[in-house]
């Protein structure tokens, strides 16, 4: 079956977001929302999850989960936000409570890695029903260790394991990543039909290209992805993406995105003065 797909671009972050529907029931999932916020002024913005909010609400949806595919390092995500509106359950990889043993401990937050500020994590081959289609996880470990795609009929929702072909693959430097694992994650997902429908999570303009594009499909990957065609053995792609790794920053985002999403994108508490912070340990992350 083919579910319909509308994606909200955020140039901010260069995230994809996408509204899935099953057409039959009007059943719907929001797969990796964005909390606007801007660092220099320490300022919050709901604009773009509202956006999909009013795209649900126009169209008569029933949205069901808000689908997130990793915790980002990139933006804040507006999940939890989502499900305070609506009552929409978020759904994340089970390995998330690795991901969160990790960084707990750095922000120094008081409460346990277990996974339990989201309300369902999946495994791989584990499906939930979306109207009259179902999502299926597939484990796809690499970038993060609990990095999940997503696929619901056609379309394959693969967040920071694929870009377009022509700018090719997500790092694999962040604490729990790994080359080697996404290279056999990337493979599980170019094993799918080749029509299968892709829609990555970001979209990063290389050289010669000014539109942003997310979707493509498996069939073009394997011919045409710059990093890992059809023919890029495993052994080839680690020492590139290890090569191309070492050059990169962390990205901006990085502190304040990954203690906002390990906790399912809920904000810290409000002080008795009304005012939220977020923490900056000054030790950073290890790499």
């Amino acid at each position: 079956m083919r579910p319909d797909v509308q994606a909200f671009f955020d140039p901010a972050t260069s995230t994809a977001s996408y509204l899935v529907v099953d057409p039959m029931t009007q059943a719907a999932a929001v797969i990796d929302p964005v909390l606007d916020f801007e660092p220099k002024a320490g300022r919050l913005s709901t604009v773009s999850a509202d956006t999909i909010l009013a795209a649900v609400e126009a169209r008569g949806l029933r949205l069901v989960y808000v689908l997130e595919t990793h915790a980002h390092a990139d933006h804040l995500s507006a999940a939890d936000y989502i499900r305070r509106k609506t009552a929409a359950k978020i759904v994340i990889g089970a390995a998330i409570v690795e991901v969160q043993k990790a960084f707990i401990p750095v922000f120094e937050f008081d409460e346990a890695a277990d996974g339990s500020v989201f309300d369902v994590l999946m495994k791989e081959g584990d499906t939930l029903s979306l109207g009259e289609l179902d999502i299926e996880a597939l484990h796809t470990p690499g970038h993060t260790p609990a990095c999940l795609s997503y696929l619901i009929g056609d379309a394959a929702f693969v967040g920071d394991t694929l870009f377009m072909p022509d700018y090719g693959t997500a790092r694999a430097d962040f604490p729990g990543g790994d080359s080697r694992t996404l290279y056999r994650s990337i493979r599980k997902v170019l094993d799918l039909p080749p029509t299968t429908r892709i829609f990555v999570g970001h979209d990063y303009l290389p050289a010669g290209r000014s539109d942003h594009r997310w979707e493509t499909t498996v069939a073009e990957e394997r011919a045409h992805n710059v990093h890992v065609h059809d023919g890029v053995g495993e052994d080839a792609f680690v020492a590139m993406r290890q090569a191309r790794d070492a050059t990169l920053a962390a990205p901006t985002l990085i502190l304040p995105a990954l203690q906002v999403n390990i906790r399912a994108g809920a904000l810290p508490e409000p002080t008795a003065a009304g005012n939220v912070f977020l923490k900056l340990p000054l030790t950073g992350l290890a790499r």
